[in-house]
């Protein structure tokens, strides 16, 4: 594989482990909004796994440009990076929104 199409293969898994993160993460707000939350966790537990293989690849991108190999900067490595760095964002605000449901369920069983 050349190295053009290597790069290209990393940059889809970005987008791709990234879009993934995402969907589950938001499929645990839908779990959590039936307080189902044990398929929540579940949920959330398989998006962080799923961020993690997107960040070893991006580790990966970012240390061979650190060892002097050039990194062609293209708008499709920076859609990968902006997408990558949304399903970060969203996934830290559902954990919270999730986090909040709970509050809510809890105190309104104590009620």
């Amino acid at each position: 594989m050349t190295e053009a199409a290597n790069m290209e293969n990393e940059i889809f898994e970005l987008i791709a482990y990234g879009g993934n993160a995402r969907s589950l993460a938001y499929e645990a707000l839908e779990a959590a909004e039936d307080y189902d939350f044990n398929k929540a966790d579940e949920l959330l537990k398989q998006s962080h796994e799923e961020l993690s293989h997107a960040h070893k690849t991006q580790t990966a991108l970012i240390q061979r440009e650190l060892n002097g190999k050039t990194i062609e900067k293209s708008l499709l490595l920076i859609h990968a990076q902006d997408h990558l760095m949304t399903a970060i964002s969203e996934q830290k605000l559902i954990e919270h929104m999730i986090k909040l449901i709970k509050k809510f369920k809890k105190e309104g069983e104590n009620q």
